[in-house]
């Protein structure tokens, strides 16, 4: 595997290898011992997924108590993929960085805990498999605005994204409960 830090660095891109042939493929995306050299020590506790349709635009996420870091992977489609800096003491609070990730690819991201998340559907459908290292606890959940204009995220939009009621409603990062 190759750990390669994003605009981010603590956001990382993560290549696995993969061994192909004539009868498809199989590759590692999860090794303890790999990521732990990597300086990622992860006790993941919770698997989701996702599928969401062409310009359906999920987050920008995060839980303020029992805060999760994640292990972003794709395995159908395309999506432009975001994490933001929600670490007030962060000489990178505030800033963005953004990676596509696709089933062709199969690259991963390690969003780790500080950050808010979110992904844009860039192809017909995107299915995304995200481990995750603390429970889904909806009364710490928060959202920050997709379009805050003070973070800036520069989605490749094609048309107004498609939002849920809650990330319609997302908070500017001025006015967000954030992590010291």
């Amino acid at each position: 595997m190759t750990f390669t830090p994003t605009r981010l660095p603590e956001v990382l891109l993560i290549e696995p290898k993969v061994f192909a042939d004539a009868r498809g493929f199989v590759f590692e995306s999860w090794n303890a011992k790999e990521f732990e050299r990597a300086g990622i020590r992860a006790n993941f506790v919770q698997d989701n997924h996702s599928r969401s349709q062409t310009g359906v635009l999920r987050g920008l996420h995060y839980q303020v108590r029992r805060p999760q870091g994640k292990l972003i992977r794709v395995i159908q489609g395309e999506i432009f993929d975001v994490a933001v800096d929600i670490r007030r003491s962060s000489p990178t609070f505030g800033k963005w960085g953004g990676v596509r990730l696709s089933a062709d690819s199969k690259d991963l991201l390690w969003i780790p805990v500080g950050f808010a998340h979110g992904f844009y559907v860039l192809s017909d459908a995107a299915e995304v498999l995200y481990k995750t290292t603390d429970f889904y606890a909806p009364e710490h959940e928060r959202t920050i605005a997709w379009n805050d204009p003070e973070i800036g995220v520069e989605w490749p939009l094609s048309g107004a994204p498609v939002l849920s009621p809650k990330d319609a409603a997302g908070t500017r990062l001025r006015d967000a409960e954030v992590f010291p």
